[in-house]
């Protein structure tokens, strides 16, 4: 019955009027932006992503964009790239494929003005911590003035964020299983003790970790991918065009699926693309508040170069997997993580299946860890530039863990729709936040593009463009 009501939830939330704002909120920008963060400056966008990987940056901020940009990755390049992908396929056939790259694409301009805001409304706390920061309760408050929803916005956040991560938990735990046999609680635990030590540390800790585990294994598991498509190279044209037929016909039953409409292609395509890439729920926004850089629009690449390496590379290595090993049809009742496991065992062997159970935790591990930072800035809100900010951040860390150690084994499928849910509420606050500031973005953007960008090109020095002041109505000491 619970599983019914959340699935009925979330199949609400998430159709036809979720799918036109997204997409059509994708579309929009990408128009005013002159799609420069989908097609037209995809040189200049990786020049000043992973081209500048190793610089500091200019400007004031916390850490360096790169760090900050590993994580914001820890959050998407995780469990949504393995057992997302797996669960997009078996629900709505090789066709959700296509709609996670249309997601992808045109989240590439949302994410990008996610980072913009983040940037221009974040504040510097500095009594109870050293950083710079924002959230969506900031923006609330800083943009518009809603400082009584902001409060309750940021209750929310902190209490229900950690119930998303029982999807990382189950996917280690089935992944583990899978490549291990390890016991379900010795899995929950090791993963809970780990991530805790990391988080303890703050985002510094954090930062530093993600900027050397995010890159290293993301890589690892494209190259095991790649393996692969090189064994069936024959077959992936078909699979492509599988894919995009797919998208716009119905895919009948065969073997263990058991068949598609368009309609779950594209339901399970935009959700569980915008689970993977996080654009539009607002995740930008806090992650890149903290970075160094000469002007928000140059930090903004980054909604490129994530949605790029998480969706349209790391994704669709997991997709093709799927689909040129036909698991998805030969092995039905497996789902999620398991299903991709399954993929990496019939071409690896053994080995296969221990590879992608460490990458599955891994990434995983990553994520719970880059999700907790975002769930600590809601924290930071509530409790201000105080005292009480220091105290409830570490008694929040040991609230935090407490699904990543519990619940590990809700059915996947329940794991989904609750992740669904909490998903749709954050879409709903980030779009609403974006529409109603599309002016300042879009000064902003001009600003960076018309005036600083050339300035910066004759050899002018123009001063850097950075906010983040000390927010002096919440720094009153208690």
């Amino acid at each position: 019955m619970i599983l019914n009501l959340l699935t009925s939830i979330s199949d609400a939330l998430w159709g036809t009027p979720m799918t036109i704002l997204l997409v059509g909120t994708g579309l929009y920008l990408s128009i005013c932006f002159g799609f420069r963060y989908n097609f037209r400056e995809i040189g200049f966008n990786f020049r000043n992503t992973f081209g500048r990987m190793f610089q500091k940056g200019e400007g004031q901020g916390t850490v360096s964009g790169f760090a900050a940009a590993c994580t914001a990755m820890a959050n998407t390049i995780g469990v949504g790239n393995i057992g997302g992908v797996a669960t997009a396929i078996v629900s709505g056939g090789p066709g959700a494929v296509f709609w996670m790259w249309v997601s992808g694409l045109l989240g590439m301009s949302t994410k990008a003005c996610e980072i913009i805001l983040g940037q221009r409304f974040r504040v510097k706390y500095s009594r109870s911590m050293d950083e710079y920061m924002c959230d969506r309760s900031f923006v609330m408050k800083n943009a518009l003035g809603w400082s009584r929803g902001a409060i309750l916005l940021a209750a929310a956040c902190f209490t229900l964020g950690p119930w998303t991560d029982c999807v990382q938990t189950e996917s280690v735990v089935g992944a583990m299983k899978e490549g291990f046999g390890l016991e379900p609680r010795i899995t929950g635990a090791f993963l809970g003790i780990t991530c805790f030590a990391t988080i303890f540390g703050g985002l510094k800790r954090i930062s530093s970790v993600m900027e050397r585990v995010v890159p290293f294994m993301a890589l690892l598991y494209i190259l095991g991918g790649l393996g692969i498509l090189l064994e069936y190279l024959s077959e992936v044209p078909a699979a492509l065009f599988l894919i995009i037929r797919s998208a716009f016909t119905p895919m009948a039953a065969v073997g263990g699926f058991a068949g598609a409409t368009v309609k779950d292609a594209l339901r399970y395509g935009i959700a569980r693309g915008l689970y993977s890439n996080d654009a539009g729920t607002g995740y930008g926004i806090i992650a890149h508040a903290s970075a160094r850089t000469d002007h928000p629009v140059r930090q903004a690449s980054w909604g490129w170069g994530e949605v790029f390496l998480d969706t349209i590379v790391v994704c669709s290595v997991t997709a093709l997997s799927i689909i040129l090993t036909r698991v998805y049809i030969d092995y039905p009742g497996v789902d999620s993580a398991r299903l991709t496991t399954v993929a990496f065992r019939t071409v690896y062997g053994p080995f296969g299946a221990w590879f992608m159970a460490i990458a599955i935790t891994v990434f995983a591990w990553t994520t719970i860890v880059g999700m907790y930072y975002s769930c600590e800035k809601s924290v930071n809100y509530a409790f201000g530039d105080t005292r009480r900010n220091q105290w409830a951040t570490k008694i929040y860390m040991l609230y935090y863990m407490i699904p990543c150690v519990a619940m590990y084994d809700v059915k996947a499928d329940a794991l989904w729709a609750m992740t669904d849910i909490l998903s749709a509420i954050y879409v709903f606050f980030t779009i609403l936040f974006i529409i109603t500031q599309r002016k300042e973005i879009m000064r902003l953007f001009n600003d960076f593009w018309f005036r600083y960008l050339p300035a910066r090109k004759r050899g002018e020095h123009p001063p850097v463009v950075s906010y983040g002041t000390i927010d002096e109505e919440r720094t009153l000491p208690l």
